[in-house]
């Protein structure tokens, strides 16, 4: 992948890429890894009665157990624990959907063995959203940060993911200066 490039005029605006077979991939892999994640914290949802009967679903009030899940995940406020789990059950199923259904739509986008992607801006926004999830929870598993090194050592078991996160970032990074070039109607 060379980067995004918008292409087209008013309303036939549309950024543009190419993915090899191999980068096709690996985004795929890890945007289904994602939605297994997502998918699992989903689940663990408590059955309510009312809920199914107004339509209002709730989700667990406990940030999740796994590291990785929680920053994809992350309290709405750390002042007040009572009132993070009462914001935690009320807006984390929409959370997840919202996050399932960006996830969903990049994998529909991807080609089978590579090739040639074009997003609108709405779909472009939704790579971003799906884009960052991949980023976020690879960074979290590889314990990214900004003190870390651009290479680590050979015995390092996170040398050989380290390039897949600087890549999803690159990904990331050139979709957003793409996108920041469509001016949108909205």
């Amino acid at each position: 992948m060379k980067g995004w490039k918008k292409t087209g005029r008013g309303e036939r605006q549309v950024l543009v890429t190419e993915f090899e077979p191999q980068e096709i991939a690996v985004l795929r892999g890890l945007l289904r890894e994602v939605r297994q994640m997502l998918e699992g914290r989903a689940g663990e949802a408590p059955v309510d009665e009312l809920a199914e009967l107004t339509g209002m679903r709730t989700g667990p009030s406990k940030r999740p157990a796994d590291r990785v899940v929680a920053r994809l995940l992350p309290d709405f406020t750390f002042e007040d624990a009572d009132l993070a789990a009462g914001l935690r059950s009320l807006h984390e199923p929409e959370l997840i959907t919202a996050k399932l259904e960006a996830n969903e739509h990049v994998l529909a986008s991807l080609p089978e063995a590579g090739g040639r992607v074009e997003l609108r801006p709405d779909l472009a926004d939704e790579w971003l959203t799906a884009l960052n999830d991949v980023r976020l929870a690879l960074g979290t598993a590889l314990d990214v940060s900004e003190d870390m090194p651009d290479e680590l050592p050979d015995g390092d078991p996170r040398a050989e993911h380290l390039g897949v996160y600087q890549w999803l970032t690159f990904v990331q990074d050139s979709l957003v200066h793409a996108r920041m070039r469509i001016r949108d109607p909205r």
